[in-house]
């Protein structure tokens, strides 16, 4: 199973786009071929140290995605990718 974690805020407009994109993207793939968490920089100091200026910002398998903007054709290529290595 891939791992996709989504890191955002509340109110933050192109986080909720990032959502969509990747509960989309999610649900053109297999049933239980991705688990998605989501984690707010709000909640956690050492997520904020870390992507407070680049968020929303996707995480596959732990390995940096996006930021910024979320791509639904990169994130579809890379999910896929992972689901047959």
């Amino acid at each position: 199973m891939t791992a996709l974690t989504l890191i955002s805020k509340p109110d933050c407009h192109l986080c909720d786009v990032a959502r969509e994109i990747v509960d989309a993207v999610v649900a053109e793939l297999p049933e239980g071929r991705v688990d998605v968490e989501e984690l707010s920089i709000t909640e956690d100091p050492a997520l904020y140290a870390t992507w407070w200026e680049k968020i929303p910002v996707v995480l596959i398998d732990g390995d940096l995605h996006a930021h910024w903007r979320v791509s639904a054709d990169r994130l579809r290529v890379a999910l896929v990718e992972k689901g047959s290595a």
